[in-house]
Formats: C-alpha cells, sequence, structure tokens
C-alpha cells in the first residue's frame, strides 16, 4: 500500500526543500539519494530509528513492513508516541516520517515476511535494511533475499548488549552487519532507546554509503 501524501507547509515547495539538502550534500549525491528505494523489515527499535535517519537526508522511497502494532511497551525505545498506540506501526512511522519529510515515498506493508514473500515484498529495492528482533528471522530474511535477490545487499543488525563495541562490518559480497557481533540483548538493565539508537545510525549510515558508493569493495 502506497502512504498518502502529506501537506507540507505552504512556505515549503519540494524544488526548495531538495534545493536545501543539495547544499548540504552536493547535487549529485542528492541526486542519487532521492533515486534510492530502501525497504526496512521490522518497524521497532532499530527499523524506526533507522526510518527516521533515511527520511531526513531524503532518500526517495522507504518500502516499511512490519505486522505488529504500536503498543506502550514499545514507547521506550522506538519511534513512536503515546497518541499512536493501537496504531498499526506502518501507519504510525509513516505518519511520523511525513512529518518529517513531507516529500519521501513510501510503500506499507502491513504483513509478516515468510521467505516464500520476501522477494515480492523487496522487489526493485537494491537495498534492505534487516531490522527485526528475533535471531531466526533475522537469518531467514538475510538467507533468503541473499539466495533469491542477487542485485539487493543487506545491511543487517547483529547484537546491541554493549554500545560501545557496536560497529559496522562487510560479513559477505552482499551483507554488512552493524552491532556488538553477540546474540545476548545485555547482562544486566533494559535495552533503551540510546543504545537501539547507536545500532539503527550505523545501520542508516551504511545504508546512504552504499547509495552514494561510498561502501569499500
Amino acid at each position: 500500500m502506497r502512504a498518502p501524501a502529506a501537506h507540507a507547509s505552504p512556505a515549503l515547495s519540494r524544488e526548495a526543500y531538495f534545493a536545501t539538502l543539495a547544499k548540504r550534500h552536493g547535487v549529485e549525491n542528492q541526486q542519487k539519494l532521492a533515486r534510492a528505494r530502501v525497504g526496512i523489515a521490522g518497524l521497532g527499535g532499530l527499523g524506526s530509528a533507522a526510518a527516521c535517519h533515511l527520511a531526513r537526508p531524503g532518500v526517495g522511497t522507504l518500502v516499511l513492513v512490519d505486522f505488529d502494532m504500536v503498543d506502550v511497551s514499545n514507547l521506550h525505545r522506538q519511534q513512536y508516541t503515546c497518541a499512536q498506540v493501537g496504531m498499526k506501526k506502518t501507519e504510525a512511522l509513516a505518519e511520523t516520517l511525513r512529518a518529517i519529510n513531507p516529500f519521501v515515498e513510501l510503500e506499507l506493508h502491513s504483513v509478516k515476511v515468510p521467505a516464500e514473500n520476501a522477494p515480492t515484498l523487496f522487489a526493485g529495492c537494491p537495498i534492505v535494511c534487516e531490522a527485526f528482533d528475533e535471531p531466526n528471522q533475522k537469518a531467514l530474511l538475510v538467507e533468503t533475499l541473499l539466495a533469491t535477490c542477487p542485485d539487493t545487499t543487506i545491511v543487517s543488525g547483529s547484537g546491541m548488549a554493549s554500545a560501545n563495541t557496536i560497529r559496522t562490518r562487510k560479513a559477505l559480497e552482499r551483507l554488512y552487519l552493524c552491532g556488538d557481533g553477540c546474540t545476548d540483548v545485555a547482562t544486566e538493565g533494559s535495552l533503551a532507546s540510546p543504545r537501539v539508537g547507536v545500532c539503527a545510525g550505523h545501520q542508516a549510515n551504511m545504508v546512504l554509503r552504499l547509495i552514494l558508493g561510498e561502501a569499500e569493495p
């Protein structure tokens, strides 16, 4: 489903918005960002934050996939508000992203992602940001996309037990891992917004580098 366009301020045109971004990033880079189509699988702490990071610099199209609803228990680390509790995460995040960048194109899929659906859901996405919570779901999506979508590169979250050791590394030709490499969340305390945000920032930054052709070979 394509999300309806938001209404920008009467004083803000699409041309003025992108001209301002081009001053920051350069015209050629801004054109690359505007043409980009990025899939985000899972709209929890990682996916919702990565989507916001990608909407701000003007990534053209985001394909948002998550079957879940916003719950009050999500608010401590995901990019939702109290007013959005009970909404589909796809629709709530679309609302937030439209407030950030009213010109971003959004495709919403409020569904689960079994292996047989993944290639169709992310068709036409040269980059997919994997942001699921469950390790088995993460592995299944990565394996499926690597096997069935030869033109797609995956940027995956991989452990957030320690914010200070989160990093980005190239694991395979078309797979980048962002995290500390641990499978557990933490040995003590809860997984709160700042630590999730560090990992989401790594994912979004890697996506931008891939779009702009800055990734290492």
